[in-house]
């Protein structure tokens, strides 16, 4: 669809959404997180020229800008510039931007700081940037890009994008106004994401592709001297129970878990991992306080007795230990908070267990449940007998690293053709 010229309510919009951030910016300037890279986002150090542009709104999109920067090649030269809203965004591109620039002789990369949304500020970085294409990568749709992109004529493509049911219901509030910034080209990772986008754009624009994510999931690393380690502080022919990424919000549900847990199963030993550091003393008096057995992981050198609960105060040590896990609960995911990463414990060869909200990780598929590489419980309770069970008759390692090796290869091309995608489009 052509851009045509926005009619005089988008252009009230514009200029209320102008005059909204020419009051936000003095206020954010303020924020300590923003603080960082301030003279960016406000466009006072100008932005280099590129022929590619990829926003990366935060880490997990920064991982997979990285995917594709690894994988994209040029047969001419090119300049890429990177841009992430966050430091920890920044923090894991400029890594990318050395290596890359370094081993491939014909593409340059740069990365910044995403300016504010101001419409004004936009049109200042897109005249500066001039890019050939610009990637947005998953969902990062801001009115002021977009239009500003819109009446440069350049090229916009979402890749690996994703949208929410609650997202489409506000965009879809002002329907014209969204579609008139539609960009050319939308690679959703699914068909209900296609589906979204389409509502909102235009099916004719959507295609669907493999999520980046997939070809990010390789071999657990395997760092023998922590699994030595670690093995040194559990008794033997006694079964270890890893609980991992413990939130705040679900502390007395695990907390019930594990007095049922060891009251069927006394001859345990549990590593508890609580998602924050700075939750631990909670636990020493938690633990303490109903009587169980307990030691912070740097006090023990020495196997300990079984029924204890080893509170985990390191870090860095919890890949290794579910290397040693017969079974694992993956937490944030006993309160509505969208659940942790539970395909590390099942790349080290462990059926993890999950509570009923996992949404961060829906990406993966319902399949992967389905299948029993994944067990989800409704509650706590059943998450305990789960374990329970687990630990009793704990699966082949080599045969679950293998079914879920098979599941993820045959959910793996995502980089590759967004590459391909980038590709057809630059000229």
């Amino acid at each position: 669809m052509p851009f045509k010229m926005p009619g005089r309510m988008e252009t009230a919009a514009l200029c209320f959404y102008e005059a909204a951030w020419k009051v936000a910016i003095p206020f954010l300037s303020r924020n300590k997180r923003l603080a960082e890279g301030l003279a960016q986002r406000k466009l006072e150090r100008k932005l280099p020229k590129a022929n590619l542009w990829i926003q990366a709104a935060s880490a997990g999109e920064s991982y997979l800008a990285q995917s594709i920067l690894k994988s994209l090649k040029f047969s001419k030269p090119v300049h890429v510039l990177v841009t992430s809203n966050t430091r920890q965004g920044i923090d894991i591109l400029a890594g990318t931007v050395s290596d890359t620039t370094s081993k491939k002789g014909n593409i340059s990369v740069s990365s910044a700081y995403f300016p504010f949304d101001r419409p004004s500020i936009m049109r200042q970085a897109v005249k500066e940037v001039s890019p050939d294409v610009m990637v947005l990568i998953e969902s990062d749709l801001w009115p002021g890009l977009l239009s500003a992109l819109k009446r440069a004529g350049i090229k916009v493509l979402v890749i690996n994008g994703r949208m929410i049911e609650k997202s489409l219901r506000n965009y879809q509030i002002w329907p014209s106004f969204w579609k008139n910034l539609a960009p050319e080209g939308i690679y959703a990772v699914s068909y209900a994401d296609a589906f979204r986008f389409g509502a909102l754009f235009g099916k004719d624009r959507v295609s669907v592709m493999s999520n980046i994510k997939f070809d990010r999931i390789t071999a657990a690393d395997n760092y023998p001297e922590i699994v030595e380690s670690i093995k040194g502080i559990l008794p033997s022919d006694i079964p270890f129970l890893v609980l991992a990424s413990v939130r705040e919000e679900e502390e007395s549900l695990i907390l019930q878990m594990i007095q049922k847990i060891l009251a069927q199963q006394p001859k345990t030993v549990i590593g508890l991992f609580p998602r924050h550091m700075h939750r631990l003393l909670h636990w020493q008096k938690a633990l303490g306080r109903i009587s169980i057995p307990w030691r912070y992981r740097s006090q023990t050198n020495a196997p300990v007795e079984a029924g204890t609960v080893i509170v985990w105060d390191t870090f860095g040590e919890l890949a290794s230990s579910y290397q040693l896990a017969g079974a694992a609960f993956v937490g944030g995911s006993l309160a509505p908070l969208g659940g942790q990463n539970f395909l590390e414990p099942l790349m080290c060869g462990v059926i993890p267990v999950t509570g009923p909200s996992w949404y961060n990780f829906y990406w993966v598929g319902r399949q992967i449940i389905d299948m029993g590489l994944v067990r989800m419980a409704e509650d706590w309770e059943k998450a305990a007998d789960t374990l329970i069970k687990v630990l009793q008759t704990p699966e082949s390692r080599e045969n679950v690293r293998h079914n879920v090796l098979d599941y993820v290869g045959k959910r793996q091309g995502g980089t590759r053709k967004a590459c391909e995608f980038i590709l057809r489009n630059i000229p």
